[in-house]
Protein backbone atom coordinates (compact mmCIF):
# COMPACT_ATOMS: atom_id res chain seq x y z
CA UNK A 1 0.00 0.00 0.00
CA UNK A 2 1.24 3.63 -0.92
CA UNK A 3 2.91 5.41 2.54
CA UNK A 4 2.51 9.50 2.80
CA UNK A 5 4.38 10.91 4.98
CA UNK A 6 3.57 12.51 8.40
CA UNK A 7 4.52 16.24 6.82
CA UNK A 8 2.49 15.85 3.86
CA UNK A 9 -0.22 14.42 5.72
CA UNK A 10 0.39 17.35 8.12
CA UNK A 11 0.72 19.89 5.41
CA UNK A 12 -3.18 18.43 3.63
CA UNK A 13 -4.96 18.30 6.54
CA UNK A 14 -6.20 22.02 6.76
CA UNK A 15 -7.15 21.99 3.15
CA UNK A 16 -8.68 19.02 3.45
CA UNK A 17 -10.77 20.08 6.64
CA UNK A 18 -11.71 23.13 4.86
CA UNK A 19 -13.34 21.16 1.62
CA UNK A 20 -15.54 18.54 3.11
CA UNK A 21 -18.63 19.03 2.13
CA UNK A 22 -20.99 20.49 4.20
CA UNK A 23 -24.08 18.80 2.80
CA UNK A 24 -22.54 15.15 3.11
CA UNK A 25 -21.13 15.70 6.82
CA UNK A 26 -24.84 17.15 7.48
CA UNK A 27 -26.51 14.36 6.14
CA UNK A 28 -24.33 11.61 8.07
CA UNK A 29 -24.88 13.83 11.45
CA UNK A 30 -28.79 13.48 10.68
CA UNK A 31 -29.09 9.71 10.40
CA UNK A 32 -26.76 9.91 13.61
CA UNK A 33 -28.81 11.99 15.34
CA UNK A 34 -30.40 9.95 17.35
CA UNK A 35 -28.10 7.48 18.69
CA UNK A 36 -26.33 7.19 22.09
CA UNK A 37 -23.35 5.84 20.67
CA UNK A 38 -21.28 5.14 17.55
CA UNK A 39 -18.71 2.96 16.54
CA UNK A 40 -16.75 4.01 13.89
CA UNK A 41 -13.92 2.42 11.54
CA UNK A 42 -11.67 4.18 9.77
CA UNK A 43 -9.38 3.27 7.00
CA UNK A 44 -6.18 4.18 5.91
CA UNK A 45 -6.58 6.70 8.95
CA UNK A 46 -2.73 7.89 9.18
CA UNK A 47 -2.60 10.24 11.72
CA UNK A 48 -6.16 10.73 12.85
CA UNK A 49 -7.31 13.18 10.32
CA UNK A 50 -10.74 12.32 9.90
CA UNK A 51 -11.33 11.79 13.35
CA UNK A 52 -10.24 15.29 14.03
CA UNK A 53 -12.39 16.63 11.13
CA UNK A 54 -15.67 14.84 12.18
CA UNK A 55 -16.17 13.63 15.35
CA UNK A 56 -17.80 16.78 16.67
CA UNK A 57 -20.59 16.18 14.61
CA UNK A 58 -21.39 12.42 15.95
CA UNK A 59 -23.38 11.36 19.00
CA UNK A 60 -21.23 12.28 22.15
CA UNK A 61 -20.19 8.23 23.06
CA UNK A 62 -17.70 7.42 20.22
CA UNK A 63 -15.79 4.87 19.48
CA UNK A 64 -13.32 5.17 17.24
CA UNK A 65 -10.36 2.23 15.55
CA UNK A 66 -8.02 3.80 13.83
CA UNK A 67 -7.03 1.48 11.26
CA UNK A 68 -3.24 1.97 9.08
CA UNK A 69 -0.66 -0.50 8.22
CA UNK A 70 1.97 2.42 8.66
CA UNK A 71 3.03 2.67 12.49
CA UNK A 72 4.89 5.64 12.40
CA UNK A 73 1.66 7.46 11.57
CA UNK A 74 -0.78 5.72 13.87
CA UNK A 75 1.58 6.67 16.49
CA UNK A 76 1.06 10.30 16.10
CA UNK A 77 -2.68 9.98 15.63
CA UNK A 78 -4.06 11.62 18.47
CA UNK A 79 -7.23 13.77 19.23
CA UNK A 80 -8.32 16.37 21.99
CA UNK A 81 -9.53 15.57 25.41
CA UNK A 82 -12.97 14.67 24.87
CA UNK A 83 -15.66 12.78 27.39
CA UNK A 84 -17.14 9.48 26.05
CA UNK A 85 -14.45 9.62 23.23
CA UNK A 86 -12.64 6.05 22.86
CA UNK A 87 -9.67 5.73 20.47
CA UNK A 88 -8.22 2.74 19.35
CA UNK A 89 -5.07 2.06 17.41
CA UNK A 90 -5.20 -0.95 15.39
CA UNK A 91 -1.98 -1.90 12.74
CA UNK A 92 -3.64 -3.97 10.14
CA UNK A 93 -2.99 -3.89 5.68
CA UNK A 94 -6.51 -3.28 4.67
CA UNK A 95 -5.34 -3.61 1.05
CA UNK A 96 -5.39 -7.78 2.20
CA UNK A 97 -7.44 -7.64 5.64
CA UNK A 98 -10.42 -5.83 5.10
CA UNK A 99 -12.53 -8.41 6.10
CA UNK A 100 -10.98 -9.14 9.30
CA UNK A 101 -10.70 -5.02 10.09
CA UNK A 102 -14.24 -5.35 9.96
CA UNK A 103 -15.40 -8.06 12.27
CA UNK A 104 -15.47 -6.02 14.84
CA UNK A 105 -18.42 -4.31 16.37
CA UNK A 106 -19.16 -1.21 13.62
CA UNK A 107 -21.34 1.22 12.72
CA UNK A 108 -20.02 3.74 10.14
CA UNK A 109 -16.87 3.18 8.45
CA UNK A 110 -15.04 6.36 7.48
CA UNK A 111 -12.20 6.94 4.98
CA UNK A 112 -10.64 10.06 3.21
CA UNK A 113 -8.60 10.53 0.41
CA UNK A 114 -8.34 6.62 0.40
CA UNK A 115 -10.70 5.59 -2.57
CA UNK A 116 -9.04 6.86 -5.66
CA UNK A 117 -6.14 4.70 -4.43
CA UNK A 118 -7.82 0.92 -4.58
CA UNK A 119 -8.86 -1.46 -7.27
CA UNK A 120 -12.35 -2.28 -8.62
CA UNK A 121 -11.78 -5.74 -7.17
CA UNK A 122 -11.02 -4.59 -3.42
CA UNK A 123 -14.28 -2.03 -3.98
CA UNK A 124 -16.06 -4.65 -4.33
CA UNK A 125 -15.01 -6.51 -1.05
CA UNK A 126 -15.26 -3.40 0.54
CA UNK A 127 -18.94 -2.74 -0.49
CA UNK A 128 -20.00 -6.39 0.10
CA UNK A 129 -18.66 -6.17 3.71
CA UNK A 130 -20.09 -3.02 4.41
CA UNK A 131 -23.54 -4.00 2.64
CA UNK A 132 -23.21 -7.95 4.79
CA UNK A 133 -23.03 -5.64 7.76
CA UNK A 134 -25.64 -3.20 7.11
CA UNK A 135 -23.08 -0.24 7.82
CA UNK A 136 -23.27 2.85 7.12
CA UNK A 137 -19.91 4.49 5.00
CA UNK A 138 -18.36 7.65 4.59
CA UNK A 139 -16.00 8.69 1.83
CA UNK A 140 -14.40 11.73 1.58
CA UNK A 141 -11.92 13.34 -0.59
CA UNK A 142 -11.73 11.09 -3.14
CA UNK A 143 -9.75 12.40 -6.17
CA UNK A 144 -11.90 12.93 -9.39
CA UNK A 145 -9.17 14.00 -11.70
CA UNK A 146 -10.20 17.88 -12.10
CA UNK A 147 -8.04 20.51 -11.92
CA UNK A 148 -7.94 23.82 -12.89
CA UNK A 149 -4.78 26.69 -12.95
CA UNK A 150 -4.69 30.18 -12.64
CA UNK A 151 -2.99 30.92 -14.65
CA UNK A 152 -3.31 28.24 -17.58
CA UNK A 153 0.01 26.54 -19.29
CA UNK A 154 -0.49 25.31 -22.32
CA UNK A 155 0.88 22.11 -20.64
CA UNK A 156 -1.28 21.77 -18.02
CA UNK A 157 -3.55 19.39 -19.81
CA UNK A 158 -1.00 17.11 -21.05
CA UNK A 159 0.39 17.09 -17.29
CA UNK A 160 -2.95 16.64 -15.94
CA UNK A 161 -3.55 13.77 -18.06
CA UNK A 162 0.06 11.92 -17.01
CA UNK A 163 -0.83 12.87 -13.63
CA UNK A 164 -4.64 10.43 -14.02
CA UNK A 165 -2.77 7.82 -15.67
CA UNK A 166 -0.50 7.54 -13.27
CA UNK A 167 -3.09 7.30 -10.49
CA UNK A 168 -5.01 4.41 -12.50
CA UNK A 169 -1.45 2.59 -11.46
CA UNK A 170 -0.95 -0.22 -8.72
CA UNK A 171 -0.97 1.76 -5.11
CA UNK A 172 -0.85 -1.48 -3.58
CA UNK A 173 -4.19 -2.86 -3.92
CA UNK A 174 -4.27 -3.88 -7.82
CA UNK A 175 -5.10 -1.20 -10.43
CA UNK A 176 -5.77 1.58 -9.28
CA UNK A 177 -9.61 3.21 -10.19
CA UNK A 178 -7.69 6.78 -9.84
CA UNK A 179 -10.45 9.56 -11.23
CA UNK A 180 -13.27 7.31 -11.54
CA UNK A 181 -13.44 5.72 -7.98
CA UNK A 182 -15.94 8.03 -6.57
CA UNK A 183 -18.91 7.63 -9.13
CA UNK A 184 -17.74 4.10 -9.37
CA UNK A 185 -18.12 3.72 -5.80
CA UNK A 186 -21.26 5.89 -5.69
CA UNK A 187 -22.55 3.36 -7.92
CA UNK A 188 -21.62 0.60 -6.39
CA UNK A 189 -23.87 1.24 -2.90
CA UNK A 190 -26.62 2.28 -5.47
CA UNK A 191 -26.64 -0.74 -6.81
CA UNK A 192 -26.73 -2.44 -3.31
CA UNK A 193 -29.61 -0.37 -2.33
CA UNK A 194 -28.00 2.47 -0.30
CA UNK A 195 -29.08 5.85 -0.29
CA UNK A 196 -26.28 8.46 -1.23
CA UNK A 197 -25.96 11.66 -1.07
CA UNK A 198 -22.58 13.35 -2.84
CA UNK A 199 -21.02 16.64 -2.86
CA UNK A 200 -17.94 18.40 -4.64
CA UNK A 201 -15.38 18.70 -1.81
CA UNK A 202 -12.85 20.71 -4.46
CA UNK A 203 -9.36 22.21 -2.79
CA UNK A 204 -8.92 25.88 -3.80
CA UNK A 205 -5.99 26.46 -3.43
CA UNK A 206 -5.11 30.53 -3.41
CA UNK A 207 -2.24 32.62 -3.85
CA UNK A 208 -0.97 32.53 0.06
CA UNK A 209 -1.21 28.59 -0.36
CA UNK A 210 2.38 28.57 -1.47
CA UNK A 211 4.13 25.59 0.21
CA UNK A 212 1.19 23.07 -0.98
CA UNK A 213 1.24 24.36 -4.18
CA UNK A 214 4.77 23.70 -4.61
CA UNK A 215 4.65 20.27 -3.20
CA UNK A 216 1.69 19.40 -5.17
CA UNK A 217 3.34 20.65 -8.25
CA UNK A 218 6.48 18.77 -7.40
CA UNK A 219 5.15 15.44 -6.79
CA UNK A 220 2.94 15.55 -9.98
CA UNK A 221 6.01 16.63 -12.15
CA UNK A 222 7.42 13.55 -10.38
CA UNK A 223 4.45 11.46 -11.20
CA UNK A 224 4.53 12.47 -14.80
CA UNK A 225 8.08 11.63 -15.05
CA UNK A 226 8.03 7.99 -13.96
CA UNK A 227 5.24 7.20 -16.82
CA UNK A 228 8.55 7.72 -18.82
CA UNK A 229 6.56 9.27 -22.23
CA UNK A 230 6.93 12.49 -21.55
CA UNK A 231 10.61 14.62 -22.44
CA UNK A 232 11.36 15.07 -18.64
CA UNK A 233 12.92 18.41 -20.11
CA UNK A 234 9.30 19.46 -21.26
CA UNK A 235 8.46 18.69 -18.26
CA UNK A 236 11.04 20.15 -16.08
CA UNK A 237 9.99 23.50 -17.91
CA UNK A 238 6.31 23.30 -17.14
CA UNK A 239 7.34 22.73 -13.03
CA UNK A 240 9.38 25.58 -13.58
CA UNK A 241 6.76 27.98 -15.24
CA UNK A 242 4.43 26.89 -12.48
CA UNK A 243 6.71 27.16 -9.31
CA UNK A 244 7.69 30.82 -10.89
CA UNK A 245 3.90 31.81 -10.58
CA UNK A 246 3.65 30.16 -7.01
CA UNK A 247 6.74 32.07 -5.99
CA UNK A 248 5.81 35.52 -7.63
CA UNK A 249 1.94 34.94 -6.03
CA UNK A 250 -0.03 34.64 -8.73
CA UNK A 251 -0.88 30.95 -9.00
CA UNK A 252 -4.15 29.16 -7.77
CA UNK A 253 -5.36 25.78 -8.34
CA UNK A 254 -8.37 23.83 -8.29
CA UNK A 255 -8.27 20.04 -7.47
CA UNK A 256 -11.38 18.49 -8.00
CA UNK A 257 -12.73 15.61 -5.03
CA UNK A 258 -15.62 14.04 -4.48
CA UNK A 259 -17.17 13.02 -0.90
CA UNK A 260 -19.88 10.54 -0.15
CA UNK A 261 -22.33 9.50 2.68
CA UNK A 262 -24.30 6.08 2.12
CA UNK A 263 -26.04 3.71 4.08
CA UNK A 264 -29.24 1.15 3.89
CA UNK A 265 -32.52 2.83 2.64
CA UNK A 266 -34.34 3.75 5.70
CA UNK A 267 -31.06 3.77 7.79
CA UNK A 268 -31.96 5.57 11.15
Amino acid sequence: MTRFSADWLALREPYDARARNPDVLAALAAVLADRGSVAIVDLASGAGATLRAIASRLPGRQRWRLVDHDLELLARASSAPAAGREVVISPADIAHEIEAVLEVPVDLVTASALLDLVSADWLDRLAREIFERRLLVYAALTYDGRVMFDPADPFDAEMIAAVNRHQRGDKGFGPALGPNAGEAAIARFETLGYAVVQGASDWVLGRQDVEIQGDLLTGWAAAANELGDRDPAEISRWLKRRLDHVGSGCSSISVGHIDFFAGPTGAR
